[in-house]
């Protein structure tokens, strides 16, 4: 599981470093692979491999003949990216991914149990101040 945040740079090709505390946590099946979508915010959700095929199991499940389930999957789909860890454990992050996530020069690299976040950190603030109610009344909600 994914957890924890940091604060790195991506460089002018696109590329960013995986944390060393979070690749630790990837299991050997995914190869060192990652695939990377839109996230449902402004961000970017990256998977290792073997993670991507659990979810990519749920969307198999999805009706093709639904309307709102086929249109969340081609949305979902259509800028879907795979790459391997190169020497320096860095992924390279695709443009329209980058600019879907208004990422600059620094990236906020966040844990989500079992996948990463990547974010525009000045995104992820506003992000998070945008609730009316407080992390306290949210938790209390989603928990009980």
């Amino acid at each position: 599981m994914f957890r924890g945040q940091f604060t790195y740079s991506i460089d002018s090709k696109g590329r960013i470093s995986i944390p060393a505390k979070l690749r630790r946590h990837v299991s050997a099946e995914a190869n060192d692979t990652y695939m990377m979508i839109r996230g449902t915010s402004t961000c970017i959700d990256i998977y290792p491999l073997n993670e991507w095929l659990l979810f990519e199991a749920k969307l198999n499940k999805l009706n093709p003949f639904k309307p709102d389930e086929i249109r969340f999957i081609r949305t979902l789909l259509q800028h879907v990216a795979e790459d391997t860890l190169d020497s320096q454990s860095r992924i390279l992050i695709p443009q329209i991914l980058i600019e879907y996530a208004k990422i600059e020069k620094e990236v906020l690299i966040l844990g989500a149990l079992n996948k990463i976040e990547v974010w525009n950190p000045k995104i992820f603030e506003e992000y998070l101040k945008q609730s009316d109610e407080t992390y306290e009344q949210i938790a209390a909600k989603v928990m009980s």
